[in-house]
């Protein structure tokens, strides 16, 4: 089975923006809800944002304002743009179809994670 290919990250300072191409392509579950997700060293992997079949949103409260999940059905890619990045916003980012579309921590995902792309914001 396919997997997403994030892509994107990079090193930014505190206030600066970034923008995650997630290509789905090969990935199965591509036309299920499909959500971001970020792991920090030593934390969980938490959902950040989600979008839904029907083309509901909705973000985590630490992300809610900074950054815009997007989706390009023709391209078979989501995107993640991001602004005013914090330095707790450093982590792997990872995109995939969540078991229930709900932002939350822990969540299991359907297929196989990608290898994500990190991002580094600095003070």
């Amino acid at each position: 089975q396919g997997q997403p290919v994030e892509s994107g990250g990079g090193s930014v300072e505190a206030g600066g923006s970034l923008k995650l191409t997630c290509a789905t392509s090969t990935y199965p579950y591509k036309h299920f809800c499909m959500a971001w997700f970020r792991q920090a060293p030593g934390k969980e992997r938490e959902g950040i944002a989600t979008f839904a079949p029907d083309g509901t949103i909705a973000y985590a409260d630490a992300v809610k304002g900074r950054f815009t999940i997007s989706k390009d059905n023709a391209k078979a890619t989501l995107y993640l743009q991001m602004n005013s990045l914090k330095p707790e916003d450093t982590a792997m980012y990872y995109c995939a179809a969540p078991v229930g579309c709900r932002i939350r921590t822990g969540s299991a995902v359907f297929g196989a994670w990608g290898q994500g792309t990190q991002v580094t914001v600095s003070s």
